[in-house]
């Protein structure tokens, strides 16, 4: 049997030019981009089951995204040395793989993850977002009270179900654990929202800011967002906040590598509820 090796990649995009992570018929999305260049480095084919921590909607972007992928170990061997450079020339440039890392084999980008962080960027300003960070940061226009803000997050903290803010699949739950939310006011004044949690489901980071911004800015108290921990289908009220201000910033993993398995295993038992 041939031997093959696991690889990680950590990956960062400017989401703008593409439809999202996963691959679509023709539409440009990073997965599609990654593979094309892969196939055209390795040959067709060559690389196989690409999997990534998060799979991030149209617009959204990445600067420590991880995916991994497996390789025939002769392939892995020849091209070791200059892979990562020979993927720098061939990529686009909102497309970056920034390290490639031989893992076990029981690494699972998705399933071994314990955490995804995110950051959302908005400015109240009122002449808007600067020209150059145009693509990254939401202008949003009415002043917002860092302080409102941070209230309206400590009541989202913790193990609920967001049925309220996620754009529900069948069969899947709306369960999850956020470990970290709150709100910093940066010194060039834009606001920044850093949300962590076990996992997200479709939609969630965005809705959970959308909520927490009409708050931010007093048209909604400031308890309004956790009260609608209660429902159990997801609330017309609430509005998404646009895609443009999100950057998935980071995800974890076991320090110790013979914790992927088990960490993948308990993720699964997590995410697939019993059919019983």
């Amino acid at each position: 049997m041939e031997e093959r090796i696991r690889l990680r990649l950590d990956v960062a995009y400017d989401g703008t030019g593409f439809s999202g992570w996963a691959a679509q018929p023709e539409r440009r999305t990073v997965a599609g981009v990654l593979t094309a260049t892969l196939d055209l480095v390795l040959g067709a084919g060559t690389a196989t089951g690409l999997t990534v921590a998060g799979r991030t909607d149209a617009g959204v972007h990445a600067s420590g995204q991880v995916c991994h992928l497996d390789l025939p170990a002769e392939v892995w061997r020849a091209h070791e040395g200059a892979l990562l450079r020979r993927l720098a020339r061939l990529l686009p440039p909102d497309v970056r793989v920034r390290a490639l890392t031989e893992v076990p084999a029981d690494f699972d980008a998705r399933f071994s993850a314990t955490f995804r962080r995110y950051e959302y960027r908005v400015t109240d300003a009122p002449w808007g977002a600067e020209p150059l960070r145009r693509h990254e940061v939401l202008a949003w226009p009415r002043p917002l009270d860092p302080a409102a803000l941070n209230a309206a997050a400590a009541g989202l903290v913790g193990e609920h179900d967001f049925a309220a803010y996620c754009r529900r699949k069948e069969n899947a739950t709306t369960l999850r654990e956020v470990t970290r939310l709150d709100w910093r006011r940066d010194p060039d004044g834009l606001l920044v929202a850093t949300v962590q949690a076990d996992a997200f489901c479709q939609a969630m980071v965005r809705s959970l800011v959308g909520a927490m911004l009409v708050a931010g800015d007093g048209r909604r108290p400031t308890g309004w967002p956790a009260s609608l921990l209660t429902r159990r289908e997801r609330s017309s009220e609430v509005t998404v906040a646009p895609a443009h201000g999100l950057t998935l910033v980071a995800v974890g993993y076991p320090e110790d590598p013979v914790e992927y398995a088990r960490r993948a295993d308990l993720t699964r038992r997590l995410r697939v509820p019993s059919t019983s």
